[in-house]
């Protein structure tokens, strides 16, 4: 009797899921927990077991869009097993083509994983046949790739420096030829990128949102994370960024300003007595917002270990569903891409978000030499708010709270 493949519930307000790569084929025999299929919802990605052993048919294709609970195949115990001589494992090698040759070594070519699992070897150059499968028949899974140190990243082939002549077939068109070559691609949005959407729409729909900037001149925390950072990495085995001084500063700041720290309940206020900070994290398939709970209790490693974390659990697609839940207050650092001024947008149903921007070195007055010009590396910092729930003032002063934080670091140490 066939055993049905349902997709499984996955949290609190997930109804739908796309499909993703199915990793073993229509007809495959497939042994119970062995790794089906990838599932996208808009809040993580998974794998899904199998339910059980025998003979694998796929009812529901790579792509499509299915509800939690749906069949999206069966599996047939009563069908014919493999021989182990006929396994993957001890069938003939198959000539690898060009394209395969150039995204994968050999050495790790018939290695048994997941594609989710080569697809980050290749990003972080680690060997397949360095790694210990801890999947069914020693399969090596993404975590275990995660767990293996780096090493050198694959080789590039070499650059073609064939010169083409402009009278044969394969010369490159000619400018009015290609301006012809207008190609046109539609690509369906991922299930991720639907919700950031909807969120993006909703926050500016449903809150009173305003923004305050203000700037911070970074020369005393440049000063101190230079003259520390050898140390508190031998200490820590983490490196010290300039995140957990703003998330330091902004646990001081919503002591001062708890609005900040509130949702907006009905006709309510619910305030909160403790900090989780939500960390905006840029990944290839959108951006995902993991929160760092209890911030309000973490020193400056903690929190460092914390957001590293988080950011190789949401770039591996290893987030689960409690990271993402239940954030307070949220920071948002553009400066990484570059930008150097943004009116961030709220997470609901958060009443505050700070944006962090590039660091740049700009003229500016000299505040311990009254009229003289000298250049300071400065940040543009951004608080967007919603107006229902705080004033301006009080936005305009936690914003201020976290400047002098930043230009007087010494106030973290003293709780100020």
């Amino acid at each position: 009797m066939s055993v049905d493949i349902h997709v499984p519930d996955m949290g609190e307000s997930i109804t739908e899921v796309r499909l993703g790569q199915w990793l073993k084929a229509d007809g495959d025999w497939v042994d119970r927990d062995e790794l089906l299929v990838e599932i996208e919802s808009d809040k993580v990605t998974q794998e899904l077991p199998a339910p059980a052993a025998g003979v694998l048919t796929i009812t529901q294709p790579e792509g499509a869009d299915v509800p939690v609970g749906a069949v999206i195949g069966g599996l047939d115990p009563d069908g014919t097993r493999p021989d182990a001589g006929t396994t993957a494992e001890s069938a003939p090698d198959v000539p690898t083509t060009r394209v395969e040759v150039a995204t994968e070594t050999a050495a790790s070519a018939h290695v048994r994983a997941t594609p989710m699992a080569r697809k980050i070897a290749a990003d972080q150059g680690v060997n397949l046949h360095d790694v210990h499968g801890s999947g069914p028949a020693g399969r090596i899974m993404k975590s275990d790739v995660l767990d293996t140190p780096p090493g050198e990243p694959p080789a590039q082939p070499p650059a073609d420096l064939t010169v083409v002549a402009p009278d044969t077939p394969n010369a490159p068109p000619a400018p009015d030829e290609a301006l012809a070559q207008r190609g046109v691609r539609r690509v369906k949005m991922s299930p991720l990128r639907k919700r950031i959407a909807q969120r993006l729409v909703e926050a500016q729909h449903d809150a009173a949102m305003l923004t305050t900037f203000n700037e911070a001149d970074m020369t005393a925390v440049m000063r101190l994370r230079s003259l520390h950072k050898d140390d508190f990495h031998d200490r820590y085995g983490v490196k010290l960024g300039f995140m957990s001084f703003f998330a330091r500063a902004v646990v001081s700041a919503l002591k001062a300003f708890p609005e900040l720290n509130a949702y907006l309940d009905g006709d309510c206020f619910e305030y909160h007595d403790y900090v989780d900070l939500s960390i905006a994290i840029g990944t290839d398939k959108g951006l995902v917002v993991p929160v760092v709970r209890q911030a309000q209790g973490m020193g400056f490693a903690d929190i460092e270990k914390a957001i590293g974390d988080l950011a190789m659990r949401a770039r591996s697609g290893k987030l689960t569903m409690d990271d993402l839940m239940g954030g307070t207050f949220t920071i948002s650092n553009g400066g990484v891409y570059g930008s150097m001024m943004s009116t961030p947008i709220l997470n609901p149903p958060q009443s505050g978000i700070l944006g962090l921007h590039r660091i740049m070195r700009r003229p500016v007055e000299d505040p311990d030499n009254e009229g003289n010009i000298v250049l300071r590396p400065m940040m543009y910092l951004a608080v967007s708010y919603d107006h229902r729930i705080v004033d301006g003032a009080g936005a305009v002063g936690f914003l201020v709270h976290i400047k002098h934080c930043i230009e007087q670091p010494d106030r973290l140490l003293l709780g100020l």
